[in-house]
């Protein structure tokens, strides 16, 4: 493929509360098995991008560990491959990624020293797929200087959150807004974009000597009546994960038949690190409904409408609804658990009851199994 790839997963959010206090958000545990940059590293691979580089920074060390072989997305190769790159203190510069465009600029050699004269540039916080030779198809026939891949979302959705735009009948983008209080249109930006590199490289060298730090902010937004912007709708699955209604939201989707099958079954398929664990087991007692059980787990209990991640011990007489158990939680016999998210490791201990109400509970219990 004639482009690079480029993942920002280096970012903090405080909408996923205790979630994201050891984790990056890329790093998320998503639909049983898989992390959530997963998807943008499959889009990656499935379209034969060869050369990808991950930007890190927040809480990097889970994140780090998972991509610690690039050999399950298949970017072990002697061109190209898998590249980590964190900020780094340098004789004319000390600071840690400003931004997303100040993160890219900080590695500015990375792409002046690679020839592909194309750049996709991603979030690693977004489940979706995507064929991005498609994407790329698309952004030299309409002869484009940067193409986004948009989204239409419900009117009655909160897209506040969220770059809104607007596109005239040629798919160009008309205006651009970030985060509006008031949003003028229902189509959003999805996070991912394709420009080429060399002007890649000149917009991001003009936003540091002007002190500009933010990709969409200092480039998109202030050059969208300059340069030929155009958006790509994507018709499929997309979710983004960055705050607790929404990651909650997302995983809960893989209950439904279509999305699983869409995701896992139909190719191209979403690939992860493979952990040698010993299929789910289910002892007399378990009750399992509409849900989904990962590899090392062993169920003793009743569970309806949840994910369990990998190595979830349920007790006896446990009754587990409507929540996301992270990986390697213990919980104790006669256990309630409702409208929650476990964070991982956690040990609950036995007679306990919780429960989100009509809301999403974040239950983070002190893990007495691993103490010093």
């Amino acid at each position: 493929m004639k482009a690079l790839g480029i993942i920002l997963a280096g970012g903090n959010n405080s909408k996923m509360q205790e979630l994201s206090a050891s984790r990056a958000i890329a790093a998320m545990p998503v639909g049983g098995n898989f992390r959530c940059i997963d998807f943008a590293l499959s889009n990656m691979s499935n379209s034969h991008v060869k050369k990808v580089a991950v930007l890190t920074q927040y809480n990097s060390r889970s994140l780090n560990e998972h991509l610690n072989s690039s050999k399950w997305w298949d970017f072990g190769r002697k061109q190209g491959g898998l590249f980590l790159l964190t900020p780094t203190v340098t004789e004319d510069n000390s600071w840690w990624y400003r931004g997303t465009a100040d993160a890219m600029y900080q590695n500015l050699i990375w792409l002046k020293r690679s020839h592909e004269p194309y750049v996709i540039i991603t979030g690693g916080d977004c489940i979706y797929k995507l064929d991005y030779n498609k994407l790329l198809d698309f952004h030299i026939a309409k002869k484009a200087d940067i193409t986004v891949v948009c989204k239409d979302v419900d009117p009655h959705a909160d897209i506040s959150r969220f770059g809104v735009v607007r596109m005239n009948e040629d798919a160009r983008i008309t205006d651009f807004e970030e985060k509006p209080m008031v949003a003028q249109s229902n189509t959003i930006s999805a996070g991912v974009y394709v420009i080429r590199r060399r002007q890649l490289i000149e917009m991001l060298e003009r936003c540091a000597e002007e002190g500009r730090n933010d990709f969409v902010t200092d480039i998109l937004i202030r050059y969208k009546n300059m340069k030929r912007i155009y958006g790509y709708k994507l018709n499929e699955y997309w979710a983004n994960i960055s705050t607790v209604d929404s990651y909650y939201k997302a995983n809960m989707d893989f209950l439904d038949r279509d999305v699983r099958t869409f995701f896992f079954k139909q190719e191209p398929k979403i690939y992860s690190r493979i952990d040698d664990l010993a299929p789910a087991k289910y002892n007399d007692g378990s009750d399992v409904h509409n849900s989904l059980v990962a590899s090392g787990c062993i169920v003793n209990g009743k569970v309806e409408n949840s994910l369990l991640f990998k190595k979830v011990f349920v007790g006896k007489n446990c009754v587990i609804k409507n929540s996301i158990i992270l990986n390697d939680v213990y919980i104790g016999d006669n256990t309630h658990i409702e409208n929650c998210i476990v964070e991982s490791r956690g040990t609950l201990k036995a007679n306990t009851y919780y429960s989100g109400g009509d809301g999403i509970k974040i239950v983070v219990e002190k893990n007495e199994r691993y103490v010093l």
